[in-house]
C-alpha cells in the first residue's frame, strides 16, 4: 500500500460518551502519553448519549500538549460551514496548530431531519462539495486544493490562510 509521500500516523477513535466524560478525556490524555499522533471523536450531534464533539475537542486541546485532534468526521449538515470554519480556525490557533478537519455529508438523515435539517439544504448531501474556503481572519476566500488520496494542510494565520 502506498503512503502517498506522507508519514504513517497512528491515533485513537474514542467514543464521546456523555455518561463518562472524564473517562473520555483520560483516554485522550493516555493516547498522548502513549506517543500517538492523533485522537478523534465521532460527531453525531443528534445522539444524546454523546458529548458535543467540538466542545470536547476544545476541552481536550486544553488538557493536552502535543497530540493532534479531530472529529471523525464532522457532520456538515448540522454544522453551519461559516461558523464551523471560524471555530476550527480558532481552535487550531489556540491549540498550536493541532486541529485536523474531516467533513462528512451525513449518513443518518432521519436523525438529521429530526434536528430540523433537510437533505436538500446540504451541498455535501447533494454531492457538491465546497469549492472555496472563507478565511475567518480576513473575510477573503481561498480556492480548495484537495487532492484525491493526498493531504493538504492549510494553517490559519491572522493575515489569511497560509500553506
Amino acid at each position: 500500500m502506498t503512503d502517498y509521500g506522507h508519514d504513517l500516523l497512528f491515533g485513537t477513535f474514542i467514543t464521546p460518551t456523555a455518561a463518562l466524560p472524564e473517562r473520555v478525556v483520560e483516554l485522550a490524555r493516555a493516547s498522548e502519553t502513549a506517543g500517538l499522533d492523533l485522537v478523534t471523536f465521532q460527531d453525531h450531534p443528534y445522539q444524546p448519549r454523546f458529548l458535543d464533539t467540538w466542545t470536547l475537542l476544545a476541552y481536550v486541546a486544553a488538557r493536552t500538549e502535543t497530540i493532534h485532534l479531530a472529529a471523525n468526521v464532522t457532520n456538515l449538515p448540522l454544522r453551519p460551514p461559516a461558523v464551523l470554519a471560524r471555530a476550527v480556525a480558532s481552535l487550531d490557533l489556540l491549540s498550536g496548530g493541532r486541529v485536523e478537519l474531516g467533513l462528512g455529508a451525513g449518513a443518518f438523515w432521519d436523525a438529521i431531519a429530526a434536528m430540523g435539517r433537510r437533505p436538500s439544504t446540504s451541498s455535501a448531501a447533494r454531492g457538491t462539495p465546497p469549492t472555496a474556503r472563507v478565511s475567518p481572519w480576513t473575510g477573503g476566500t481561498t480556492a480548495s486544493t484537495a487532492r484525491s488520496g493526498g493531504r493538504r494542510r492549510r494553517t490559519p494565520s491572522r493575515s489569511g490562510w497560509a500553506r
